[in-house]
């Protein structure tokens, strides 16, 4: 059983920068974790986020924008909404096991500072309230805000969708939000009184880019070679700021006065212009160096992860509940051994999530084309039963006599 979706449309670069995306998350989310000094973070300014939500927008634009001229506004918004509440069951979902793993092992293990560092201390102090508030989205706990910023951004696209008609609006509109974010800083408000970790107003402008990418893709430009020399500008940027001015920040006493310092203040909040022209430069290199049908995105290695990143929202989930033990198990030993066995640990669970995912796809495909096999072999027989019927009322035609 072929668990990985093969089709002639379908871009497996999307699923697997999304799988990798997946895996960095579940590795940046682990103090300690020797594997998460290899992921994006270290070496451009962006991370594992910034692909994540891209490639929900082009998801999004591939699986709901192209209906619009087909299915109209209305079925196309509801089919979004549909998703939005099906993320929104899974985030309350993981609220719940995420709460109660957290506080079970910071009650087991003496450990309260789980509370503190994951903010889920307000649970003793005002535990109705919190659920109450995290129902609302205005509860989230360190770890589970993406999810939430995936809701409003769906959210938004369907209120938007039927911009997709004129995509230069859309694009302008978009771009024009995001600037007022960077101005104002205008964001959605949380119980505590501080703002949203994602501010939705401003990684709005992003989802949207990977929806047009996927409804209206601009034409590849004649001369390619200056947009390569800045989008490598713009890594070599990434690069020089990971390795020289973060571990010796005192450098930016040189340039008090300089662009350099707005450089380096990575806001991901509101997604600093940096972080987005660093992810738009990766986006563009990539393109340029990976052709869509790539032999090696079909090796085995590389099925891993374009598995995990065709079934995203269960190996999300998993990927948070597996990182919380594989930290118990780094804060226990965190020699050699133990780093090869929690990464190996994650790799395999959330494999077996994705794995499992697929083959309900799989399971549930096969039983509706046998219900329709059915259905029409029902439906054939009625036919031939009427026609018999209608034969056998038809009067014999008059033999001639004989005799």
């Amino acid at each position: 059983m072929d668990l990985i979706r093969h089709s002639a449309r379908r871009d497996l670069r999307v699923d697997f920068f999304r799988g990798l995306a997946l895996w960095w998350i579940f590795t940046d989310h682990i103090p300690g974790d020797l594997l998460s000094n290899v992921s994006l973070r270290n070496f451009a300014m962006c991370d594992a986020t910034e692909i994540f939500v891209l490639l929900a927008g082009y998801g999004a634009g591939l699986s709901y924008g192209k209906r619009l001229h087909t299915h109209g506004f209305v079925s196309s918004a509801a089919d979004v909404l549909k998703r939005a509440w099906t993320l929104y069951v899974a985030h309350i979902f993981l609220f719940v096991l995420f709460s109660a793993q957290v506080s079970y092992s910071a009650t087991a293990l003496n450990r309260l500072s789980y509370l503190e560092e994951s903010r889920l201390d307000v649970l003793g102090d005002d535990p109705y309230r919190s659920i109450l508030e995290a129902v609302f989205l205005r509860f989230q706990p360190s770890l589970l805000n993406i999810l939430p910023l995936y809701v409003v951004l769906l959210v938004l696209f369907a209120a938007t969708i039927w911009l997709l008609r004129w995509p230069h609006i859309l694009f302008g509109l978009s771009f024009a939000t995001y600037l007022l974010v960077q101005i104002t800083h205008v964001n959605l408000n949380e119980w505590t009184g501080e703002g949203w970790f994602f501010d939705p107003f401003a990684w709005q402008f992003l989802f949207v880019l990977g929806v047009l990418m996927a409804c209206a893709p601009p034409r590849m430009p004649r001369r390619k070679w200056p947009y390569d020399i800045l989008a490598i500008f713009v890594v070599v940027i990434g690069l020089i700021t990971a390795y020289v001015i973060e571990p010796q920040p005192h450098i930016l006493d040189w340039f008090s006065a300089s662009w350099l310092r707005f450089l380096v203040i990575e806001d991901k909040t509101g997604l600093h212009p940096f972080r987005l022209a660093s992810i738009l430069s990766l986006t563009w290199l990539a393109v340029r160096l990976i052709p869509p049908h790539a032999a090696w995105l079909r090796t085995r290695w590389a099925s891993v992860l374009v598995l995990l990143g065709q079934h995203s929202l269960p190996v999300f989930c998993a990927g948070i509940v597996l990182g919380f033990v594989a930290r118990l198990g780094l804060e226990f030993n965190d020699r050699a051994a133990m780093q090869v066995a929690i990464n190996l640990f994650g790799a395999v669970g959330m494999t077996a999530v994705g794995g499992l995912a697929a083959w309900y796809r799989v399971k549930d495909r096969a039983s509706h084309a046998k219900e329709r096999v059915t259905e029409r072999s029902a439906e054939r027989l009625v036919e031939r039963r009427v026609v018999e019927q209608h034969d056998s009322r038809l009067p014999q035609a008059v033999q001639p006599d004989t005799g």
